[in-house]
């Protein structure tokens, strides 16, 4: 019995809405908007690697910015959904630009938000 409500349920899923919780409809989590400030430590300066940042960034759908610092690093921030600022992250430990050599990838201050504040991917000087 069980058997065949669970085929007529299958076969007819308008005549039996099913309510899921949040938590279980598909996509749901990984659809967060994040932000996040790096810092990107090795050879990054005089590479590109600003250059390169600002196109993945962009590629991903990414919002924020990025900058060369006094000391050798790249300082950035990026914007948008969970699962492209988790793309962008492996991008920034492990790939870069060409002639980099990423050491060490920090990520800082990750909070959830309501609405991206930026309105492109920029370098900034």
């Amino acid at each position: 019995m069980i058997g065949f409500i669970l085929f007529v349920c299958l076969l007819f899923p308008s005549l039996f809405p099913v309510k899921l919780p949040h938590s279980a409809v598909e996509g749901t989590e990984m659809s967060r908007m994040l932000a996040v400030d790096f810092e990107i430590f090795g050879i990054v300066q005089g590479v590109f690697f600003r250059k390169y940042t600002q196109k993945r960034g962009k590629e991903l759908g990414l919002k924020g910015w990025c900058m060369n610092t006094p000391n050798g690093t790249v300082l950035g921030h990026l914007e948008g959904e969970k699962t492209q600022i988790e793309k962008m992250k492996d991008w920034l430990r492990y790939t870069g630009s060409p002639q980099s050599r990423i050491d060490k990838a920090e990520f800082r201050n990750e909070k959830e938000i309501s609405q991206i504040s930026f309105s492109n991917f920029e370098i900034r000087k």
